[in-house]
């Protein structure tokens, strides 16, 4: 059995509260002397403190849920932008001595057992659609502190974070434009189900409106957010468009599977096709060409998502309900002029 605080408070001399409090940080009454005693021995014993009980004490589980979409039984629904979403609000929490719990989420109704059963400080929601937050209500919330990324939802009870798609969207059309694209094809999850999709087709729609360039419905397709979905995707577009000449995704997994797609049809990129992605992914410079994509501020997502929720558990009161990050273009390779002829 391992050392205990009564063990630590008989050698020291003191009362096991005395020893409980200089542990936990309340050391306002205890002399320099009995502290540095006490100190001396938790470390000489290699005494170890219980992360329950200090929960307990401290009346906070210093746990922080993140929750994904799972299809069923199967693996969760994450992408290489939510892998690195993960990576960075882990590290931001740990920074705060916070623990980060991840779980899949095949049904509406395992949000609320999991806010509710796993006794969470906080919780992050990441890539459900507006409808599923709209939702949730203070009985399935409780006391957690929730944010929602990516997500356009009006439901006050999440607070939100989420890059400017509008203005990204506008970024990556103007730049196709500029270099004299003019059928242009979108390709993105179901526009109905998310605002960052709907906010980055409406951004499509309006460049190509501020430059006379007609709408054409047939250009624009409901592609899931896989590689295997872009690849059928290019096929299927250099078959039924060959008129097309660049596209714009939301995603960059799926513009890598659309370039793939597009190459076993016989159409390169940028030659006959430019593509430009979405998020800045790390695998973005491991293709061959590397690809022209929008980048997003992940850190400073991720790092915006801890703030809200941890301004929120102090009760403090904030102005804005939502937080929008800048966007940037990174031009590489796979956008160019249309071709000739």
């Amino acid at each position: 059995m391992g050392v205990t605080l009564k063990d630590i408070a008989a050698e020291a001399g003191v009362s096991l509260m005395t020893v409980s409090n200089v542990v936990n940080g309340k050391q306002a009454r205890v002399s320099a002397a009995t502290r540095e005693r006490i100190m001396r021995l938790v470390k000489e014993r290699g005494y170890v403190p219980s992360a329950s009980a200090r929960s307990l004490a401290a009346r906070s589980s210093r746990l922080v849920g993140l929750l994904v979409p799972a299809v069923g039984e199967s693996s969760l629904t994450i992408d290489p932008h939510t892998v690195e979403v993960v990576g960075m609000l882990e590290r931001e929490l740990r920074r705060l001595d916070y623990h980060l719990m991840l779980r899949g989420i095949s049904r509406r109704g395992e949000i609320t057992e999991a806010l509710r059963s796993w006794n969470l400080d906080g919780a992050v929601l990441l890539g459900f659609n507006d409808v599923v937050i709209d939702r949730l209500t203070a009985a399935d919330v409780g006391d957690v502190a929730l944010v929602a990324m990516d997500s356009y939802s009006e439901n006050p009870l999440a607070l939100e974070v989420r890059s400017d798609d509008f203005g990204g969207a506008e970024l990556a059309m103007r730049h196709l434009v500029g270099l004299g694209h003019e059928r242009i094809a979108f390709a993105g999850p179901a526009f109905s189900d998310t605002g960052v999709v709907r906010q980055r087709f409406e951004g499509y729609r309006k460049v190509l409106a501020g430059q006379g360039i007609a709408f054409d419905p047939a250009l624009a397709s409901e592609v899931e957010t896989t590689h295997a979905a872009g690849l059928e995707y290019g096929r299927r577009l250099a078959a039924e468009h060959p008129e097309v000449t660049a596209v714009f995704t939301t995603a960059d997994i799926l513009a890598i599977g659309l370039i793939e797609g597009l190459a076993a049809a016989g159409r390169s990129v940028p030659g006959d096709v430019s593509v430009v992605g979405y998020d800045n992914a790390d695998l973005a410079v491991y293709v061959t060409p590397k690809l022209t994509t929008v980048a997003q501020d992940l850190p400073g997502k991720a790092a915006e998502a801890v703030r809200l929720m941890m301004d929120r558990l102090a009760g403090k009161d904030r102005p804005e309900q939502a937080v929008s990050l800048d966007v940037a273009l990174i031009e590489r390779g796979t956008a160019g002029p249309p071709p000739v002829g």
